[in-house]
């Protein structure tokens, strides 16, 4: 049979639950005493609820097999990620310090607009726009209230299904986002940024010593170059590259380039160093992710929910620009490339009951025979076939219940434990 519709309740439930949580998170600028009290209250409560719900939860055999999707998404997210860490690590080192010391921001309407909008608008209404109301962590955890909300009817399962999109969305953005900003160097909006976080060298890496620096700023070596077609130009002095023994990884060091006073560091330790970049990464990673959790919410859930959602994240754009951690470029390109995106994969996971699908195959099977039975009239034939119909799809389940208990378990105690692992690592943005 289809899965039931979801109960009203629930769906109204699921909304303000969502915003109650992020109301009180924002309770750690107002009032973090209560704030320290709330916060662990109220997860500790989802989470006694999640568990207390799972047995007797009906999809699991939906979810076991929306599980190897979900897996293979999640080691496609990673990997994608880790490109990523290592991109923005080269981006910024590639160049050296001195260079984005002397770099200028470009120039942003959209910053010239909020700032004008300032002296515009009311004083409330400013301060409002600049609230810290929500940040990266909200929105991975209001995806995973969507995706827990299966155990309670409030979206269609599986939970695993709609994970698996949502990661594969993210991973795909991710490595688009990489070839756009690894093609074209753009200056940070916070000039001071690489200096006080980035411990590279001060001097371009060999690569810009040879093919930027000697054209950067000669217009007439511009125009040569542009003439001939051909790297001329003679390259300045400078200190050796420190080159550690990093074994099979060692392929790495001209792209992250540490330097002496890191000796003994692993390339993966020089890589959590990152913390994310300091040029102008386009397009926005944390508005990715805001959009496709807004897609999630709109097409999974819908009401009035998903329209707040849509509004906190026009709220996060704006101080995105507002505070220069990206430019107004950025954000605008993230917003409708991960529309773009959800659509794009949307034959990974479906709002519509895939059980539904597989029950019209069944009925086709019997579909002249149900028909001669309805005309006959022989309303104890047409039950039969409906019988049998429901019979097979009955018989083609052939997870055992045992296996699918312990399936249940692994994955209800997994994907809480995700939950509090992306709380924790994605707090400080």
């Amino acid at each position: 049979m289809a899965s039931p519709r979801p109960r009203p309740l629930a769906r109204g439930s699921l909304g303000l639950v969502a915003m109650a949580y992020v109301g009180v998170d924002y309770l750690r600028i107002v009032s973090p005493s209560l704030h320290s009290v709330l916060q662990p209250l109220l997860w500790g409560v989802l989470a006694i609820a999640a568990f207390a719900k799972a047995p007797f939860y009906k999809h699991w055999s939906s979810e076991l097999k929306a599980s190897l999707p979900f897996l293979g998404s999640l080691f496609f997210m990673l990997s994608a990620l880790v490109v990523e860490a290592i991109s923005v690590q080269f981006v910024t080192a590639v160049l050296g310090l001195d260079w984005h010391q002397n770099a200028h921001p470009l120039p942003d309407t959209g910053q010239w607009l909020f700032l004008a909008l300032n002296d515009k608008l009311p004083h409330t209404v400013v301060e409002l726009l600049r609230a810290h109301l929500i940040g990266l962590h909200h929105y991975l955890m209001l995806f995973l209230m969507l995706a827990f909300s299966v155990l309670f009817d409030c979206v269609q399962a599986p939970g695993l299904g709609l994970g698996a999109r949502y990661m594969f969305t993210m991973a795909v953005g991710r490595l688009l986002r990489v070839l756009t900003f690894v093609s074209t160097i753009l200056p940070s909006a916070r000039p001071w940024c690489a200096s006080a976080r980035f411990g590279i060298p001060e001097h371009p890496h060999p690569w810009a010593q040879e093919y930027y620096m000697p054209y950067a700023f000669d217009r007439n070596a511009i125009r040569r170059l542009i003439q001939t077609d051909t790297n001329y130009a003679a390259v300045e002095d400078h200190p050796p590259e420190y080159r550690p023994d990093w074994g099979s990884m060692s392929f790495l060091v001209d792209l992250l380039r540490p330097t002496l006073s890191s000796e003994g560091s692993s390339w993966f330790a020089t890589l959590k160093r990152t913390g994310g970049g300091c040029n102008d990464l386009v397009y926005s990673g944390h508005m990715l992710v805001a959009v496709l959790t807004a897609m999630a919410w709109t097409e999974a859930y819908g009401g009035w929910a998903s329209g707040l959602i849509w509004l906190l994240l026009l709220h996060s754009a704006q101080r995105e620009i507002r505070e220069r951690h990206h430019y107004s470029v950025d954000c605008v390109v993230a917003i409708y490339v991960g529309i773009l995106l959800w659509r794009t994969t949307s034959c990974i996971w479906s709002s519509k009951d895939a059980q539904r699908a597989k029950r019209m195959v069944e009925l086709d099977k019997v579909h002249s025979r149900l028909v001669q039975a309805a005309k006959d009239g022989d309303i104890g034939e047409v039950r039969e076939l409906l019988k049998d119909v429901e019979v097979s799809r009955l018989e083609n389940k052939s997870s055992a219940k045992w296996a699918l208990w312990t399936f249940a378990c692994v994955t209800t105690v997994f994907s809480l434990g995700i939950a509090l692992l992306a709380f924790t690592l994605t707090t400080d943005g």
